[in-house]
């Protein structure tokens, strides 16, 4: 199995088009210590020819156009890409399908609570029904993809997508909003969970023993973007763990055995993007890697 990563970075991408902080600052200047990364998605296949695209982000046309793999090979109109899973509703995960409009046959997969959402909003109809198909997966029921591949997925902490939230302070929740995704080629298991809000022991128990985790590094700290003066929010009331701290990511899988843990969906304010951080060398003392643009593995 080969997994590519498309996009590693959060919502709104590094540098962020916005954004005059230093990171984003060091990124946009060609900084080699400070790397730009697009938003997050991975993309994975069984045999180098069909390929299966975990989660869908805005920046969709730049990483097929960077990625000789997933170009078009056969006739006018093609390509290797089979299907897309989707592990939430979120902008960053759902807005690259409207890339993919050009009437090209794939098959799309999400829980049947994120096809509804799809199904609420009429602009998603550029993907033509008579072409694209739209495949319910419930939690906890592994299907085989086009890809040949095996996807499922797992119920993990996390929130409704910020432009479906109907209160202040919406709840953690462990549902099938967000969920992660188990892939497979029947010897080795990829797990690719960008957000997660805590630790579960279910969570750990499944994590246990994988050969491969990309786990959700939006923040490296719980008020980083408080701290920053760039909102009010912290990672919980996002739905995100933070890296450091008591009830971080590090600390959580202490006691998780993984052969391989790696950062993803880091967002533009994470000290961690910066190659020579001492944010970094902290991540990996404590045996992680940081996901960037254009990174792959083999299992």
């Amino acid at each position: 199995m080969r997994a590519v990563v498309l996009g590693a970075a959060a919502g709104g991408g590094f540098p962020q088009w916005n954004s005059n902080a230093e990171g984003c600052r060091r990124a946009r200047s060609g900084d080699p210590a400070a790397p730009a990364r697009t938003q997050a998605s991975l993309a994975v296949s069984l045999d180098g020819d069909r390929w299966t695209l975990i989660n869908a982000s805005p920046d969709l046309r730049e990483q097929i156009n960077r990625s000789s793999f997933l170009h078009p090979r056969d006739g006018l109109r093609s390509t290797p890409i089979t299907d897309v899973v989707l592990t939430g509703g979120d902008v960053d995960v759902v807005a690259g399908l409207l890339t993919l409009r050009e009437r090209q046959p794939f098959s799309l997969w999400a829980t049947p609570r994120i096809l509804g959402v799809l199904d609420a909003n009429s602009i998603f109809e550029v993907l033509a029904r008579d072409v694209v198909a739209r495949r319910p997966l419930a939690v906890g029921e592994p299907v085989t993809l086009d890809s040949g591949l095996t996807v499922e997925f797992f119920p993990v902490p996390g929130k409704t997508p910020l432009y479906l939230e109907e209160s202040d302070a919406p709840a953690i929740e462990t549902s099938d909003v967000t969920v992660g995704a188990a892939i497979s080629d029947g010897r080795n298991t990829l797990f690719f969970i960008p957000g997660c809000a805590a630790m579960t022991p279910e969570l750990a128990a499944r994590l246990s023993g994988a050969d491969l985790v990309f786990f959700d590094g939006t923040l490296w700290r719980d008020d980083e973007m408080v701290i920053a003066g760039l909102g009010a929010k912290t990672g919980q009331r996002m739905g995100h763990m933070s890296i450091s701290g008591p009830n971080g990511a590090i600390a959580a899988f202490e006691s998780i055995p993984v052969a391989r843990k790696v950062f993803i969906h880091l967002n533009n304010s994470n000290p961690a993007l910066l190659a020579d951080s001492a944010e970094r060398a902290q991540i990996e003392q404590a045996g992680w890697l940081v996901a960037y643009d254009g990174m792959e593995f083999s299992l």
